[in-house]
C-alpha cells in the first residue's frame, strides 16, 4: 500500500469534514465508505461562519452554489465600544481580494447539502454504525469493529468523529480534549426586535463593555434574524453537567442576561427579545498539540475536530477541517511510483501541525478581546488584536489563501 493508490477509504463520522472527505476523494476517483453512528435525520442546531479558504473548498466541490443563497453574506466584524462608537474591525472575508465573502450559515443547512452531494454521487453511507475500535493494521490496511460485533476492512481508516474522538482513542490513547474555562452562551433573535442605534448599523458586530464583548450575526439571506451571545467563564462539568445546564431554561436566562443594565440599549433588546428555545451553550474544548496524527503504522489517521478543536472566534473551526480534507484527499491522489504513502502522510501531518498552530494562535488572541475590560487590561498588545483597521483586509491573505494544492503539488514533484 505505501506505493500503490489506496482502493478503499473509511471514514469514521458523517459530519462536515467525513462527507466533505468523501466529496474530495470521489472527485479524484478515489471510493471511499461513510460509518455514521446516527441515523441521516438527525438534525443539528445553529449557524456558522465559513471564511474563503473553506468557501473555497466547497466551490470546487460543487456545494458552494448550492448554500450561498441559504446564508448570509459579508466581509467583516466591526468592534464597537459601549457607546457605538467603532473602535476596530477585522476582515473575516473579501470577494475582491480572495475571491469570497464569508458567509454565515445554518449548520443544517450545509449538512443537508453535502448529504445531497454524497448521495448523487453514489457514496456509500452507513448509518446506525457505531465504530468502537480498530481490531489490526498493517502494510495492507486495516481491520475494525462496530458496536454491534460486525467488522470491515479498509486500505485506510480516517476519523472525522469531532472532539470526542473514538478513533483518537486509538492513535493517542492518552489525549483528553482540555476545557479553556470558557463557554459561549447564544439565541436568536428577530432583526426588528432589536433597538439599533442608528439605521444602517452593521450586519456583524462586537459590542465591547465592561463585562466583555456582546455579539450580533446576520444569519440568514434575508437578514430577519441575527445570533446574540456573549463568552464568559464557567467552572468544567462532566457531561451530565452540561447536559444539565443545557436543559436548564432558568439558569441559561439568568446567564444571558447577567449585568444587563450595565449594557447599552442594544445587547439590552437583545437580552429581552432573544427566543428561548433557541438558547444554547458552547464550551470552548480544545484538543492538545498532537506532533502526529496518524498511528504508528500509518493506515489510522484523524483529522478536523479530532485532531484540532479549534474554537469558534475566528470562524475557522470549519474552515480548517476542509483544508485537512482537501488537502490530504489530493495527496492520497498522488500515491504510486516515487510518490510513497509514508512520506505523504508525514509530509502532510507536518504541514497541517504548522498551519493549524498558527490559527490557534490567532483565535487565542481574538478571544482575549472578548475578555471583561479589566482582564484586558492587564495583557500586552501581543497577547490580544488590535488596530486591525490599519493593516485592513491584506494582512488575512496568509489565512484565506492558503494556496494548498500549490503546496500539495510542489511536494510531490520533489519525489
Amino acid at each position: 500500500m505505501s506505493s500503490a493508490k489506496p482502493q478503499n477509504i473509511a471514514i469514521i463520522g458523517a459530519g462536515l469534514a467525513g462527507l466533505t472527505l468523501s466529496l474530495a476523494l470521489h472527485a479524484l476517483s478515489i471510493p471511499s465508505t461513510i460509518y455514521e453512528l446516527r441515523t441521516p435525520d438527525t438534525h443539528t442546531e445553529g449557524a456558522l461562519m465559513l471564511g474563503p479558504n473553506a468557501l473555497s473548498v466547497l466551490s470546487s466541490l460543487g456545494i458552494y452554489d448550492r448554500i450561498k443563497s441559504h446564508g448570509f453574506l459579508f466581509s467583516k466584524l466591526i468592534y464597537k465600544d459601549d457607546r457605538y462608537n467603532s473602535i476596530d474591525e477585522y476582515y473575516l472575508g473579501d470577494e475582491k481580494l480572495f475571491g469570497f465573502n464569508a458567509l454565515r450559515v445554518y449548520r443544517e443547512v450545509l449538512l443537508r447539502e453535502l448529504r445531497n452531494a454524497v448521495k448523487e454521487r453514489g457514496i456509500d453511507v452507513q448509518y446506525n454504525r457505531k465504530f468502537t475500535k480498530v481490531i489490526s493494521e498493517d502494510e495492507n490496511g486495516v481491520v475494525f469493529e462496530f458496536a454491534d460485533g460486525s467488522r470491515e476492512e479498509a486500505s485506510i481508516l480516517i476519523g472525522a468523529d469531532g472532539i470526542h474522538s473514538k478513533v483518537r482513542q486509538y492513535t493517542h490513547p492518552d489525549i483528553k480534549p482540555i476545557y479553556s474555562g470558557l463557554l459561549a452562551i447564544t439565541s436568536a433573535v428577530e432583526t426588528s426586535k432589536l433597538r439599533f442605534p442608528e439605521p444602517n448599523y452593521p450586519p456583524v458586530s462586537s459590542i465591547h463593555g465592561k463585562h466583555g464583548a456582546f455579539a450580533f450575526a446576520t444569519q440568514n439571506p434575508q437578514g430577519t434574524e441575527m445570533l446574540v451571545g456573549t463568552q464568559r467563564k464557567f467552572p468544567e462539568q462532566d457531561k451530565k453537567g452540561w447536559d444539565a445546564l443545557r436543559s436548564n431554561s432558568e439558569e441559561l436566562q439568568s446567564m444571558f442576561r447577567a449585568n444587563k443594565s450595565d449594557w447599552p440599549d442594544l445587547v439590552q433588546s437583545a437580552m429581552e427579545n432573544m427566543m428561548l428555545d433557541r438558547l444554547s451553550i458552547w464550551p470552548y474544548y480544545v484538543v492538545p498539540h498532537l506532533d502526529t496524527w496518524s498511528s504508528p503504522k500509518k493506515r489510522v489517521v484523524i483529522l478536523g475536530d479530532a485532531a484540532h478543536a479549534i474554537p469558534p472566534t475566528a470562524g475557522q473551526g470549519a474552515s480548517q477541517a476542509f483544508e485537512d480534507v482537501f488537502s490530504l484527499a489530493l495527496l492520497l491522489s498522488k500515491i504510486g511510483g516515487d510518490v510513497k504513502w509514508d512520506a505523504a502522510l508525514e509530509f502532510w501531518q507536518k504541514y497541517r501541525v504548522e498551519r493549524v498552530k498558527k490559527v490557534l494562535a490567532l483565535t487565542m488572541k481574538l478571544n482575549q478581546k472578548r475578555l471583561p475590560a479589566e482582564e484586558k487590561a492587564k495583557l500586552g498588545d501581543e497577547e490580544v488584536v488590535f488596530k486591525d483597521i490599519a493593516g485592513g483586509p491584506e494582512q488575512q491573505r496568509w489565512l484565506f489563501e492558503p494556496k494548498i494544492e500549490e503546496h500539495m503539488l510542489q511536494w510531490v514533484k520533489e519525489q
